[in-house]
C-alpha cells in the first residue's frame, strides 16, 4: 500500500499521541487524580498505528487491558477517552468503565477488556455478524503473548478458520505475560507458527517498524476483504513501562529497559526516517509534539471540571434494549 507524506506525518502524530497520552496518564495516576488502574502501551506504537492504518472507520477492533493505544489509533476521541480515565459522566462509558472497558461503537471499536483473552470471543461474533450481512467489513483482534496461550484464543482460531470469517488476529508480544517471558511460558519463539494449526497464514514482524506492521496488516486485512478467511501477526515489541502502573518489576533488569528505549523505540526509529527523507524536521515535530500536549491539557481541564455520574446511573447500560 503506497503512503504519501501526509500519511506518514499523520501517523508520527498519532504515535506521539498515544505516547503523550500514555506518559500523562501514568503520571496522573500516581498523582491519584485518576481512579482505578492503568495497563500503559508505551513502546508498542508502531503495532497500533500500523495495524490501525489499514482499516476502515466501519471495521471492528477489540482491545485489552492495554488498549488506549488502539483506541486513539482506530480515531478515538482523546477528550472522551480522558474523561473516561477520570471517571466523568461525558466519558465514554459514563465514567463507569474506567481504563479497561473504554468503547465506541461508532468507530468499530467493541471495547477494551479487563479478562486477558477476553476480547478475541467477541472478534468471532463481529466477524460472524461481517459474513451474516455480507459486507467488506473486517474485525482485528489485538491481544499479548500471554493471552495466546489461552483456550479462547485457539477455540475462537479454529472457528474463525472453519468459518472462513474475516478476522485479523493481532499478538503483541511484548516479552512479558504480565511477569512471566514469553521465552519461558511459549512453546515456540514465534506465535505466529500456531497458525498452521488452523490452516491460516501465519507472519512474525518486527513490532517497532510500523512499515513491517502496515505492510503485514494490509496483507492479512486485504485477504480477509476478499472472503479469504482469518490470518495471524504476530508484532514483537516491547513494554516499557511495566505490566501496570506501580509494578516493581522485579522479573526484569533496568538496564534491559533501557537498551530497549535507546536502541529500539518506534518513535525514535520513524522520526529517524522522516528526518532522512526530509518529510519533517526537528522544528516540525516540536511543533507536533506542541499541539499533541495542548490538546492533551484541554482533554484534562475539561475532564477535570466534568462531573461524576450520578448513583442512579450504577444500574443503567446493564441490559441491551
Amino acid at each position: 500500500m503506497a503512503i504519501n507524506k501526509a500519511e506518514l506525518v499523520d501517523y508520527y502524530r498519532t504515535m506521539v499521541m498515544i505516547r503523550k497520552f500514555e506518559t500523562i496518564a501514568g503520571e496522573l495516576f500516581t498523582a491519584t487524580r485518576i481512579p482505578g488502574f492503568i495497563h500503559l502501551s508505551i513502546g508498542q506504537e508502531a503495532s497500533s498505528v500500523g495495524v490501525c492504518s489499514c482499516l476502515r472507520r466501519d471495521d471492528y477492533i477489540t482491545t485489552t487491558h492495554r488498549g488506549h493505544g488502539h483506541m486513539i489509533a482506530k480515531g478515538a476521541d482523546i477528550k472522551k477517552m480522558m474523561a473516561e480515565l477520570f471517571g466523568r459522566k461525558d466519558g465514554y462509558c459514563k465514567g463507569k468503565g474506567g481504563s479497561m472497558h473504554i468503547a465506541d461503537f461508532s468507530l468499530g471499536i467493541l471495547g477494551a477488556n479487563g479478562v486477558v483473552a477476553g476480547g478475541v470471543p467477541i472478534a468471532i461474533g463481529a466477524g460472524f455478524s461481517i459474513k451474516m450481512r455480507k459486507t467488506e467489513q473486517v474485525t482485528v483482534c489485538f491481544f499479548g503473548d500471554g493471552a495466546s496461550n489461552r483456550g479462547p484464543v485457539h477455540e475462537s482460531m479454529n472457528m474463525a478458520s472453519i468459518f472462513n470469517l474475516p478476522v485479523i488476529f493481532v499478538v503483541e508480544n511484548n516479552c512479558y505475560a504480565s511477569t512471566t517471558p514469553q521465552s519461558y511460558a511459549s512453546s515456540v519463539n514465534d506465535i505466529s507458527m500456531r497458525a498452521a494449526g488452523y490452516a491460516m497464514p501465519g507472519v512474525t514482524v518486527d513490532g517497532n517498524d510500523i512499515f513491517a506492521v502496515r505492510e503485514a496488516a494490509a496483507k492479512a486485512v486485504e485477504r480477509a476483504r476478499r472472503g479469504e478467511g482469518p490470518s495471524l501477526l504476530e508484532n514483537k515489541t516491547y513494554r516499557i513501562r511495566g505490566h501496570f502502573e506501580g509494578d516493581p518489576q522485579r522479573y526484569r533488569s533496568p538496564d534491559e529497559v533501557e537498551k530497549w528505549k535507546r536502541e529500539n523505540d518506534p518513535i525514535e526509529r520513524f522520526a529517524d526516517y522522516l528526518r532522512e527523507k526530509k518529510i519533517l524536521d526537528d522544528k516540525k515535530m516540536r511543533a507536533i509534539a506542541m499541539k499533541v500536549d495542548n490538546e492533551l491539557d484541554v482533554a484534562i481541564q475539561l475532564a477535570e471540571k466534568n462531573d461524576y455520574p450520578e448513583k442512579e446511573e450504577a444500574l443503567k447500560d446493564i441490559f441491551s434494549q
